[in-house]
């Protein structure tokens, strides 16, 4: 069965352009468009779509309303064309806050060399979330964890094995995460109180014009102090560091003088920040000192740097299905055999605060 996908833009040229991209994909079909958020509305309750892409900014009324309303009345995902400028970068928040899931540059030019890539793009991006919507998970969520996050032992355990906790003190917790990702961070940072003894560094896919705007909104909204990092950084407890977009984080140094160093990104990195590369710096770094913890996003970036965080004695934490808007990332480190606890989004924090301590 096809995914159903409602087209939502003030610009007929970019309907056509984008349905155009979506209707080549076998199992994407586009089965409306609605040229403003008051139109989108209704055709969302009368068409029932699996994915709405919308843009932000239309006559009679904005994407951003139209998702609030849409989330309200008929919830289904949403996928956000946004401009990758600041202002664009603020609105895409807004959108995000507004029940979006998702976002991609308006102008293709953005996220891919050439035509054919930014189509294969678009359309895994709207496939997955379109089976994220529609899926009756088989395999252990929420209502199959205990409460501490570990599996119990009627559940089945084969796509999903939880190994035992190294027990040892916890001195930094890395997050990696993508699609999905602004929110589930909001959900667990805004849960952190002020004394929270260690630091944090956040790696998020993200564009380096949106990394600047999503830090400051959730220092705003946080107990603990949030930042973009910057070269240099010195980790510091009750502080979280956001890598920026479009480079890469790493982290150096020993004991207590630990510093964060942004670089420029290899061409052949397919994510930038990319959630491997600071883990794998933190296992060389803190060896069996991290509480790494991968939440809701696409692909697998994350398995391989959690592996050798593992590997050093480094405890491991992954999202449950049913809370990440795309299970990928958390299903890889989770099949790969390596995580200690599957944990609802709304139960990260609360652990965290316990297993720091």
């Amino acid at each position: 069965m096809t995914i159903r996908v409602l087209v939502v833009d003030d610009s007929g040229f970019f309907r056509r352009r984008v349905t155009e991209m979506l209707n080549s994909d076998p199992l994407l079909e586009v089965v409306g468009q609605a040229e403003n958020g008051e139109e989108a509305i209704k055709q969302v309750a009368k068409l029932k779509p699996d994915v709405v892409t919308m843009d932000i900014e239309m006559p009679v009324l904005d994407g951003i309303s139209a998702t609030k309303k849409i989330m309200a009345s008929s919830p289904v995902p949403v996928i956000m064309f946004s401009s990758l400028t600041t202002d664009g970068a603020k609105a895409t928040l807004d959108a995000l806050d507004a029940g979006a899931v998702d976002f991609l540059p308006k102008r293709f030019e953005d996220i891919a060399k050439d035509r054919d890539e930014a189509k294969k793009l678009l359309c895994k991006r709207v496939r997955d979330l379109g089976t994220k919507s529609r899926r009756i998970t088989s395999r252990p969520t929420t209502s199959s964890v205990n409460t501490n996050g570990t599996i119990p032992s009627k559940a089945p355990v084969s796509t999903a094995p939880v190994v035992r906790s190294s027990g040892g003190k916890v001195k930094l917790v890395a997050i990696g995460t993508s699609t999905g990702g602004p929110v589930a961070l909001q959900k667990v940072l805004t849960q952190i109180p002020a004394d929270f003894s260690v630091p944090i560094i956040l790696i998020q896919h993200m564009p380096g014009s949106f990394t600047p705007a999503f830090a400051e909104r959730l220092n705003k909204q946080c107990k603990i102090t949030v930042k973009e990092a910057v070269d240099g950084d010195m980790l510091q407890p009750g502080t979280a560091f956001l890598a920026p977009g479009g480079k890469q984080m790493v982290l150096s140094g020993r004991g207590t003088a630990l510093r964060l160093n942004i670089k420029e990104s290899d061409a052949s990195m397919t994510y930038k920040p990319s959630v491997d590369l600071s883990f794998s710096s933190v296992a060389a770094v803190m060896p069996a000192e991290t509480l790494a913890i991968v939440l809701t996003g696409m692909g697998a970036d994350g398995r391989e740097g959690a592996k050798k965080l593992k590997d050093q004695g480094s405890e491991i934490w992954a999202q449950d299905e049913a809370s990440c808007v795309v299970y990928g990332m958390p299903a890889a480190v989770i099949e790969a055999g390596l995580v200690t606890k599957i944990l609802d989004i709304g139960k990260v924090a609360m652990e965290m605060v316990k297993r720091v301590g």
